[in-house]
């Protein structure tokens, strides 16, 4: 495993508090853009903050204002964010036609199972070897993640690799064909399931009641195959912020993003009650015994 970087870093401690426009392409100049080669896959990752480490996975389409923010609660809360770029084009504001062409790529890609219940997205394996470079150099107990629609499941599958401790799924939405499908071979999620009892362990999941892409089937089959150790969070629709950006106005047709583009960041709303728990949760695996 080898890696190289650009380094240009920027304290995040004044950065990531201002104020930014999530209708306009955010620069992600308060992050190091970083190439990192594993296995001889070269991705760009956008790294920033200090303490354990912490994997930010973007949803659909790409890496948008509204997931650099909560990547930038994240790194305020304590934490090094490392946030791959996986699709898209980075810190954009997609328009429609824009997120539907990445959105079609990716149905095709060899590195998403976009369409294959009981099978791995093969990008978890370079997923899983990123939470080890952050590991090595971050240190702590242990790494974090959040994947988030196209990647929900992709922090389950990275507990697969022993430094992974935290495991946040928002509204995952693999396989697109299977309601109650789960995008993790059979044997691969009964060894989770094992990890979780082993070491006490949870799993934390959101989604919103209405959700056309993350329905009541898939949790329901994910408490299936992980028992109590899946805590699921259900939050009304009502709870969603309807201001969205152009791809999502037209072809996410319900309250769907829960701590990014649907989350209503005002005080005392279900979306930032359930952005507190996360950060709360990464707190609790990640830094008390650091």
């Amino acid at each position: 495993m080898t890696t190289s970087t650009n380094e240009a870093t920027i304290a995040f401690s004044t950065a990531s508090t201002i104020q930014r426009n999530m209708q306009e392409d955010d620069p992600l100049d308060d992050f190091s853009r970083r190439e990192i080669i594993i296995d001889g896959i070269n991705k760009v990752v956008y790294v920033a903050g200090s303490g354990p480490a912490v994997i930010v996975m973007t949803e659909m389409p790409g890496i948008s204002p509204q997931v650099a923010r909560f990547s930038r609660w994240v790194l305020d809360a304590g934490f090094t964010v490392y946030m791959p770029s996986l699709f898209g084009r980075d810190g954009a504001v997609a328009s429609a036609e824009e997120g539907a062409a990445v959105y079609k790529r990716a149905c095709i890609s060899a590195e998403f199972r976009a369409f294959a219940a009981n099978q791995s997205s093969p990008v978890t394996q370079w997923l899983r070897a990123l939470a080890r470079l952050a590991h090595q150099e971050c240190g702590g107990p242990g790494v974090g993640a959040i994947g988030m629609c196209w990647t929900g499941n992709f922090a389950l599958s990275m507990m697969l690799e022993p430094v992974m401790l935290a495991p946040v799924l928002s509204q995952p939405t693999l396989p697109l064909n299977d309601p109650a499908g789960i995008e993790i071979a059979p044997a691969e999620i009964a060894a989770v399931r094992q990890r979780l009892e082993n070491e006490d362990l949870t799993v934390l999941a959101y989604r919103f009641d209405g959700d056309k892409f993350c329905q009541a089937q898939r949790f329901a089959a994910y408490a299936a195959a992980l028992g109590e150790r899946f805590v699921a969070r259900v939050l009304p629709d009502s709870a969603a912020n309807i201001d969205v950006p152009p791809f999502f106005a037209q072809h996410v047709p319900s309250p769907h993003s829960v701590v990014t583009v649907h989350l209503r960041d005002e005080v005392g709303q279900p979306t930032i009650a359930a952005r507190d728990e996360i950060l709360a949760f990464f707190k609790r695996r990640l830094m008390s015994q650091a």
